[in-house]
């Protein structure tokens, strides 16, 4: 009897390598180190390696735990009265309260560095890893800042709450804790009120079938006046203490971002401060935008980094017909493809994050076209990219508690969010329409790559040609913008990284035959050395 339980004592797992766990997330990421270094954020490395040890350990545990219990709405309380709440597992707080303490809401705006941006992008970029869903209220949070300075009597009484190190998820009035803020378009009525104190006042009556974070303290919104689309800052709660009158119907049941609560909402006659010109809410909430389709690219960015740093981790520990899953040359092939794709993301995402903290007019420019251009290659490269390193892990990557699988259902989001891919190229049009000078600058910025590599000399030249030839039908926006994106990739990578990954990007993606799958590099490719560079080193 006993030798048959031997026998059949088949569950022994073997081949199979352990999770990429208890790390530093920051340490181990040498590609990442790099571009902080690169563009002046070294005086931030403390502060890096210390949240990529929390990232790497206990908030990944977190992360899982967050979106293993998607937040409840609550809308009454035992005793009958509204209270519109949105209950989150303990997991959530901790990621928010971490992120907040780290500066990834609030960095450039309460230290006055050199390289705050690209500091402060470096803590998102590690926080995606952890969890991307509760990024979005941090982001919102964030880039909130620029559109409520256009009003500066609110701007004195919100700024000090909103950049807070404090992270409080107490259902309490704005001026007892910190405020966060939120942005969505939408056809909302205001009525202008005669109520004392800072602010002109409007109640806003409408439906807002898209609300991202409804537990905020505030949210940035638009709204119809007579003069047309306003922005507003809308409290949850009332100045007089009273609970302001925004319902919510329903969370949405999302298939990615579960952590985040996303609500469909009613303003009853809400209470809310006009924030700058009425009739140009557009214009003013344009900067917040900006901010936030700067923050989808870099979490594109992290997303298809940890998918790469996951794949390489265990093809590296498993073995195939008789050797090292990574030896193989195809897969080999498949795996630097990835790398490379990941790090020209995060290449030109630090490249904006420097644009910001230099903050001259040319470098503003750069960052308006730069963020539509971002946004709309990377956010779209992040999907295909993610499902390449599942395939790479295997079936094991389909598992729910696996990683990769939470980073795929997360990888479309970035793309639909603060502005489909349609709307990113018509962007770049307007950009370029409404300042001249915008071409300009973006070509000076290819013009520095030039005389290193011919094929890229021939792809500017060519992409030049192009621009002289005829105006852009919007039937060919998509590729006259992916023509940009590649162009400003290459030369991001032949300027800031490792000569071997620019010429592997340009000879891959700039050439006239190029495909359009992974793994299918040139031969000669110094495959092993650019696996090497972006393995996680643990």
């Amino acid at each position: 009897m006993q030798r048959h339980i031997e026998l059949f004592d088949t569950h022994e797992v073997f081949n199979q390598p352990l999770p990429l766990e208890n790390y530093n997330a920051y340490k181990s990421d040498s590609v990442l180190q790099h571009y902080i270094r690169s563009f002046g954020g070294e005086w931030g490395e403390d502060r890096l390696l210390e949240y990529g040890q929390l990232v790497g350990n206990e908030l990944q545990e977190a992360g899982f735990e967050a979106n293993a219990y998607k937040p409840e709405f609550q809308s009454h309380d035992r005793f009958g009265h509204r209270i519109d709440v949105i209950k989150y597992h303990p997991a959530y707080h901790r990621l928010m309260a971490a992120a907040i303490n780290a500066g990834h809401h609030n960095l450039p705006w309460v230290v006055h560095k050199t390289g705050a941006h690209v500091v402060r992008a470096g803590i998102e970029y590690l926080h995606t890893q952890a969890d991307p869903g509760s990024g979005c209220p941090l982001t919102m949070t964030f880039s909130s800042i620029p559109a409520i300075r256009h009003q500066p009597d609110i701007a004195q009484a919100w700024i000090p709450k909103i950049t807070t190190a404090l992270y409080d998820p107490r259902n309490l009035p704005y001026y007892e804790k910190q405020g966060g803020s939120d942005v969505r378009a939408n056809t909302t009525r205001a009525y202008p009120l005669d109520t004392p104190g800072p602010g002109e006042s409007y109640e806003l009556v409408g439906h807002k079938w898209f609300c991202s974070a409804p537990m905020s303290d505030a949210f940035l919104t638009l709204a119809n006046t007579d003069s047309g689309l306003t922005c507003f800052l809308l409290p949850r709660w009332r100045p007089d203490g009273t609970k302001n009158a925004i319902h919510v119907q329903r969370l949405k049941n999302k298939m990615g971002n579960v952590s985040n609560a996303s609500a469909e909402v009613e303003y009853g006659g809400a209470f809310a401060w006009m924030i700058g010109e009425e009739g140009q809410g557009v214009r003013t909430i344009l900067e917040m935008v900006a901010m936030t389709r700067f923050d989808c690219m870099i979490g594109s960015s992290a997303i298809m980094g940890q998918a790469a740093a996951q794949a390489l981790h265990h093809t590296g520990a498993r073995t195939a017909f008789g050797r090292n899953l990574h030896d193989h040359p195809l897969m080999q092939n498949v795996l630097a493809d990835l790398a490379i794709e990941a790090e020209a993301a995060l290449a030109i995402g630090m490249r904006l994050a420097h644009a910001l903290d230099k903050d001259s007019d040319d470098e503003r420019l750069l960052f308006r076209i730069g963020t539509a251009i971002g946004k709309y290659w990377i956010c779209k490269r992040a999907a295909q990219h993610t499902y390449e390193a599942m395939e790479s892990v295997g079936g094991v990557a389909v598992v729910e508690d696996n990683v990769l699988a939470r980073l795929y259902r997360e990888s479309p989001i970035n793309a639909i969010w603060e502005g489909s891919g349609n709307i990113q190229c018509l962007d770049v049009v307007r950009a370029l329409e409404k300042n001249p000078d915008t071409l300009d600058i973006f070509l000076i910025e290819l013009e520095k790559a030039k005389n290193h590599l011919d094929l890229y000399d021939e792809a500017l030249g060519e992409f030049k040609q192009q621009l002289l030839m005829k105006s852009q039908n919007e039937y060919a926006l998509r590729q006259f913008v992916e023509s940009m994106a590649l162009l400003w990739q290459a030369a991001t990578l032949i300027q800031f990284s490792d000569a071997t990954i620019a010429e592997s990007f340009v000879l891959s993606r700039l050439a006239h035959n190029h495909s359009y799958m992974y793994g299918t590099l040139p031969e000669h490719i110094p495959f092993r050395t650019i696996i090497q560079r972006t393995k996680p080193k643990i």
